[in-house]
């Protein structure tokens, strides 16, 4: 299988009080806000870091729910938040705390598929940054 997606980002004026717009071919995103603020402070709109978590947190969780299916379980529920840490101008670290609800599996084998479910979820693969796992089994 092979497609393309596309993003659209827009800038306009100096790094610090310039501001920018960001679309997604879809429109989930539509000229959604772009600032130094919304980047390096708490400012409305998104930031790249962001964008990043949301893609790799919904890459993985996906990824982890065609392992589960491979493994004979369906998900009655998966929960992933995806932190990641920018320090100096780069992204030192991005960690997944995954916390799943799944019907006739042990803790063991949730763990396993999970860090199976990390190691070849496709934005996992994209990124160059040490990646860290933490898995709760729910009841």
């Amino acid at each position: 299988m092979k497609f393309t997606r596309k993003a659209h980002a827009n800038w306009k004026g100096t790094g610090m009080e310039g501001t920018g717009s960001i679309s997604t071919q879809s429109t989930t995103l539509d000229n959604a806000q772009l600032s130094f603020k919304t980047r390096f402070a708490d400012g409305v709109g998104t930031n790249p870091e962001e964008l990043v978590a949301a893609a790799h947190s919904g890459c993985f969780t996906m990824q982890l729910s065609f392992l589960l299916n491979e493994g004979g379980f369906t998900a009655d529920d998966l929960n992933t938040e995806a932190t990641v840490t920018f320090e100096d101008g780069t992204i030192t670290l991005i960690h997944l705390d995954l916390k799943g609800k799944v019907p006739n599996i042990s803790a063991e084998e949730f763990e396993t598929i999970a860090a199976k479910a990390k190691e070849i979820c496709p934005i996992s693969k994209l990124l160059n940054t040490t990646i860290t796992l933490s898995v709760t089994l729910l009841s």
